[in-house]
């Protein structure tokens, strides 16, 4: 489990613990696990998965690092 914080502009989406991410990244579609190497993603618009949660976005950026993930986006 890893701590997980989605944001947009004006309000935190969800901030909690997670299994598992899934994120629609410029280059395709990822999954982040405990323990995954650090990582930054630009976003394209689809949604993100939060252990079988769905959070449509237009675009963002994602940021992993030492089981924290951070993601901005646009709603």
């Amino acid at each position: 489990m890893f701590n997980v914080t989605l944001l947009d502009q004006a309000h935190v989406i969800f901030d909690g613990v997670a299994k598992s991410v899934i994120l629609p990244g410029d280059e395709g579609e990822f999954e982040v696990l405990d323990f995954h190497k650090p990582v930054v993603s630009s976003l394209k618009r689809g949604e993100i998965i939060i252990d079988n949660m769905g959070f449509p976005i237009a675009r963002g950026i994602a940021r992993f690092y030492k089981d924290q993930m951070i993601a901005l986006v646009e709603l």
